[in-house]
């Protein structure tokens, strides 16, 4: 009987056991255990009848012993501001509870550098970075070292861009330094206040001193970061944002929520999410994702993170929560998920995404099953200042020893000149060496000797202009020409010495405001017109991380800057273009600079447009055809060319002269003052996100931007010195599109200044700079062709490799999509869909890349894409995706590309093909002459879904071009002219049509026309391992062997991922 009265009482105790409430402790303060998302998830818990919340509550937390405090089976704790989190660990140790969160690791958390040690002692992937410790503030530390573009820690080199952290992770203070290159500056980043994120400052350009700080690697991650949630080690969800590094705006819903796009994780970063959440022991962790060139990256860890606004991923974590709770205290009850979750019945209406900046745009349809699939524009950059040269031959010992200075004494090599500190030494130079008062003016000195000093004093003033150097805008060349044999100063025999050197200096080529402007109206007209969607498709494609966009610029300054402000119009971005350009834009000289391959050709083509013109063009028509006049030799050119050029230099010779006498006054004024108290008149820093005139400038006469009069008089001195040599009675018409630009500029931004005849040079410069500018890229067609072909060769290589991308990865979701249709919403308890998400991954990414080069995988694999998660966003075809690429050049590249577009059919492999440019269009470019300042090429693929993969014409190229600025309001004289002039800018004309009306180019015909001129795709060079990088992704035995056993519940693994 006794023992069957003791199996009765077991049995009681055993029911009142499972009868009894596991309770969850809640000991966090109540700032946080209030906030919307975790009431969400507690109030979900409670649902499932098997739990008792207990709130703690402030009072509890940082008044009573922790022995008064509520005992629970369950304890969610951590630290946030305010919080005694060594008191909570006394609480647990006493009480021993389970723990959602270890507490004593959270202290890792407010020290970045313990952040990055335990990272990386478990090998996830971290920015290359550098500690520097400061054991006082502005202590001198003699392994940091700092210069004008990088930081050195200990022999480390950080170039700019490069991110500085505060070593207290509880600071968020932390700055970007941009490259002067750039244009300089610094930019910080903040906890959110208000709409702002970040702040850029132009002026600062050295690193903070006052205490330790981490040094890092900037990753440009194409303007977008990811927060990574995880809820345990086997579920993440991720999330997407605007970075604040772009203009740090935040982009917010009209709830006044800061909007987030939850993104698909690849295999490799959900497993870095579970060695995170492993690391750090902690079960509910946020951490940053920087995506970049195809890798992953974990910057920085935030601890106790919950997702806001998402009601799928409220029912997740209550769901993951519940299961890691009941392992851990009642492993005898079932963890499976009712057939109806309880609280589904009265669950509020999920809000819809609703943007206020960006309307409600989705992929639209073009004819009846028709969706866009690709973007890709060739840009010419914006209006800008003429372009200068000046070249001089120095022996004077200052500037011979600043050579040797800056070329290591090597006293036959030449030396360019492009950083702040090398430019400032070269203006102390060139102050001392130039005389007070122009030498001379009442004295026999040699014209030689005069010419050198005025050469000398525009140097100086090149260089004084600006405010600050940049080598966006200023750079100079010393080569050696002469050399003499001298004794060493040790007197141990005898060493080279140069005695003459040939100094060039370029300078001009400014982005103008008006360029600026240009820029960025252009952008916002893509935005509206180019892709479908109500005039808002674009941001809403960019913001659900639907749209691929990758921006290229070539090396020009005012190609990059004219990139950064169309992409601010574009993105509707905001501030200055400094963080846009160092964010979104990529350089690449070898395809969008650069005319050496073609210029034999080139100086082919200007012999024989010489010898045309001075010979009165009368065998122009002789090769040609009446019918497709842009077939002859020398096409567009004025039959009166030869009689055009003589009054071409009379004009020219009557501006410079009312420049000289103005730029006489001006010096008069400067020669009372010291060479050395010159104030910089304009800021080029600060002009850098202006589209505006300087009306204080135009107000006091002076010349628009940073232009003195001397300076505008050694350009139109010069021009009128090389366009006609009076001694040898000849004409070099490779200057007519200099005195073209020359004259365009000014009566767009000096017309203040009313110089006599500038309107008719402009008008003779006009007619004789059509025929001469687009004949120099090519005499005839054929020509044209060929030169085309060699300048733009590798850009059509990489505009081939994108169209295929596309195509390729649209033929792999079209054949994915039956499946995916198919597919139920991601249910928590099974690890069957968990095991689906991850082969979706996978046959993703090998259907995207199975087929392509090696180069082109690399092409595609360097690209961040932001998938959408379909499963968390109400987005029609979240598979779908537009691939947007800009290409920011040079008119050289336009013309070429353009060239090969009209012309390729002329081929002798494609005699018999039409081109891909209809006969009307055709005529209109003859016209055209010009591709002016923002001209631009534009090619659309569309994806016809209703007719099958291997129809050729699934897949259609629609082109059209823009002729850009329109030169017009400059030739009248109304109202209309009047304003916009007063504003010193240009419209941009809209598209026209290269194509006839319902014709229908496809892929393959376009594929096949342009091959044989493009580079091929595994000429391009192959992927490279960014520096510091590698190593990471070897993880080895005994690390993977940690993580399984660390973790106190990895034996219950079962519980879905996404």
């Amino acid at each position: 009987m006794d023992k069957g009265r003791e199996r009765e009482r077991e049995m009681e105790e055993e029911e009142g056991d499972i009868g009894r409430k596991i309770k969850i402790g809640v000991c966090v303060m109540e700032k946080k255990a209030f906030s919307g998302p975790m009431l969400q998830i507690l109030d979900r818990l409670q649902a499932f009848g098997e739990f008792e919340i207990v709130h703690f509550g402030d009072k509890v937390i940082l008044e009573d012993p922790v022995e008064r405090w509520p005992i629970c089976d369950c304890l969610i704790a951590f630290y946030s501001s305010g919080y005694p989190l060594q008191k909570a660990e006394a609480y647990s140790a006493l009480r021993k509870p389970f723990l959602v969160n270890e507490l004593e690791a959270q202290h890792l958390l407010h020290d970045r550098r313990k952040v990055y040690e335990c990272l990386e002692r478990y090998g996830i992937p971290v920015p290359r970075y550098a500690l520097v410790n400061r054991e006082m503030p502005y202590q001198e530390l003699d392994y940091f070292v700092e210069e004008e573009d990088f930081v050195e820690v200990h022999g480390n080199r950080f170039w700019k861009p490069f991110v500085e952290k505060p070593v207290d992770g509880d600071n968020h203070s932390i700055m970007i330094y941009y490259p002067s290159s750039a244009g300089g500056g610094m930019k910080e980043l903040f906890r959110k206040v208000g709409n702002r994120s970040s702040e850029f400052h132009p002026e600062v350009r050295r690193v903070r001193r006052e205490g330790s700080y981490i040094y890092e690697e900037f990753m440009p991650t194409g303007g977008t970061d990811v927060k990574v949630y995880t809820v345990g080690p086997e579920y993440a969800h991720a999330e997407a944002r605007k970075s604040p590094v772009v203009d740090g705006v935040v982009m917010r819903n009209p709830d006044g929520k800061e909007v987030r796009y939850p993104v698909l994780l690849t295999p490799t970063e959900k497993q870095m999410a579970r060695d995170v959440c492993i690391a750090f022991q902690q079960a509910v962790c946020g951490f940053d994702l920087l995506r970049c060139e195809g890798q992953s990256y974990v910057c920085d860890v935030n601890g106790w993170s919950f997702v806001k606004n998402s009601y799928k991923y409220y029912d997740d974590a209550a769901c993951v929560l519940r299961k890691m709770f009941l392992d851990a205290k009642a492993p005898h009850l079932s963890t499976t998920i009712p057939p109806t979750l309880p609280w589904k019945v009265n669950e509020p209406v999920q809000p819809s995404e609703g943007l206020t900046r960006q309307g409600s745009g989705i992929i639209g349809k073009f004819g009846q099953s028709e969706e866009l699939r690709c973007v890709i524009a060739v840009i010419r950059h914006g209006d800008r200042t003429p372009k200068q040269k000046v070249k001089l031959k120095v022996t004077e010992e200052k500037l011979l020893n600043l050579m040797l200075k800056y070329n290591g004494g090597r006293p036959r090599s030449e030396t360019k000149l492009k950083s702040a500190v090398q430019l400032q030494d070269l203006l102390d130079a060139t102050r001392i060496l130039v005389p007070r008062s122009r030498p001379g003016r009442e004295s026999d000195s040699e014209a030689e000797d005069l010419e050198h000093a005025e050469k000398l004093r525009q140097v100086k003033a090149v260089l004084e202009e600006g405010g600050h150097f940049s080598g966006i805008y200023r750079k100079v060349q010393l080569k050696p020409l002469r050399w003499v044999k001298v004794a060493k100063s040790n007197g141990e025999g005898e060493e080279e010495r140069p005695v003459e050197a040939l100094m060039v200096l370029k300078y001009g080529g400014v982005l103008t405001h008006a360029g600026r402007k240009q820029a960025e109206e252009l952008g916002r007209y893509f935005r509206n017109n180019i892709y479908p969607g109500e005039g808002t498709g674009l941001l809403r494609l960019h913001s659900t991380y639907r749209h691929d966009l990758k921006i290229y610029s070539s090396d020009e300054g005012r190609v990059q800057m004219s990139a950064a402000a169309f992409a601010k119009g574009l993105l509707d971005l905001e501030g200055q273009l400094t963080p846009i350009l160092v964010s979104l834009v990529s350089k690449d000289s070898s395809m969008l600079d650069g005319l050496d391959n073609a210029s034999i050709e080139m100086d082919e083509a200007k012999t024989r447009l010489h010898e045309i013109i001075t010979s009165g063009v009368k065998a122009v028509h002789e090769n040609g055809s009446s019918e497709k006049p842009w077939m002859v030799d020398g096409a567009g050119l004025p039959s009166n060319a030869s009689e055009l050029l003589p009054e071409l230099v009379k004009l020219t010779k009557k501006v410079t002269e009312q420049v000289r006498l103005l730029a006489r006054d001006e010096d008069e004024q400067l020669e009372d003052t010291s060479s050395y108290d010159v104030i910089p008149p304009y800021d080029q820093a600060k002009a850098l996100g202006k589209t505006n005139i300087d009306v204080d400038r135009i107000a006091a006469g002076l010349p628009c931007g940073s232009e003195g009069f001397l300076l505008m008089y050694a350009r139109w001195r010069k021009l009128e010195r090389d366009l006609y040599n009076e001694r040898k009675d000849r004409f070099d018409i490779t200057q007519i599109p200099d005195v073209y630009d020359s004259s365009k500029y000014d009566l767009l931004h000096n017309a203040h200044l009313n110089l006599e005849g500038l309107d008719e040079l402009f008008r003779v410069a006009q007619l004789l700079a059509d025929g001469v500018i687009p004949n120099e890229y090519g005499i005839n067609p054929k020509q044209k062709l060929k030169i085309g072909s060699k300048i733009a060769r590798r850009l059509l290589g990489k505009i081939l490799i994108d169209l295929r991308n596309t195509r390729e990865e649209a033929i792999s979701v079209a054949g994915l999509k039956s499946s995916q249709d198919h597919e139920s919403a991601v249910s928590i308890t099974g690890q069957e869909d968990g095991e689906s998400n991850f082969r979706n991954e996978d046959s993703r990414r090998t259907s995207f890349t199975g087929e392509k080069s090696i180069n082109q995988e690399d092409d595609d694999n360097k690209e961040t894409k932001y998938r959408l998660d379909p499963k968390y966003a109400n987005v029609r075809t979240p598979e779908r995706h537009v691939r947007t690429r800009l290409y920011f050049t040079s008119e050289s590249h336009i013309h070429s590309l353009m060239n090969v577009l009209r012309y390729c059919n002329l081929d002798e492999s494609l005699q018999g093909e039409d081109s891909l440019v209809c006969d009307n269009a055709l005529e209109r470019l003859l016209r055209t002459k010009e591709l002016d300042y923002m001209s631009y090429i534009v090619m659309r693929m569309f994806e016809n879904t209703e007719v099958s993969l291997e129809d050729p014409q699934r897949f259609r190229i629609e082109l059209t071009f823009s002729r850009g600025a329109d030169l017009s309001p400059l030739e009248k004289d109304d109202s209309g002219a009047a304003s916009l002039r007063q504003e010193h800018t240009l419209p941009i004309m809209g598209p026209e049509r290269l194509q006839e009306v319902g014709s229908y180019l496809t892929m393959e015909k376009m594929e096949k026309m342009i091959r044989s001129f493009a580079m091929p795709a595994e000429d391009f060079p192959p992927p490279s391992t960014p520096q510091g990088f590698s190593g990471y992704f070897s993880k080895s035995a005994a690390v993977l062997e940690r993580l399984a056993n660390l973790w106190p519940f990895n034996k219950h693994g079962n519980t879905n991922g996404k």
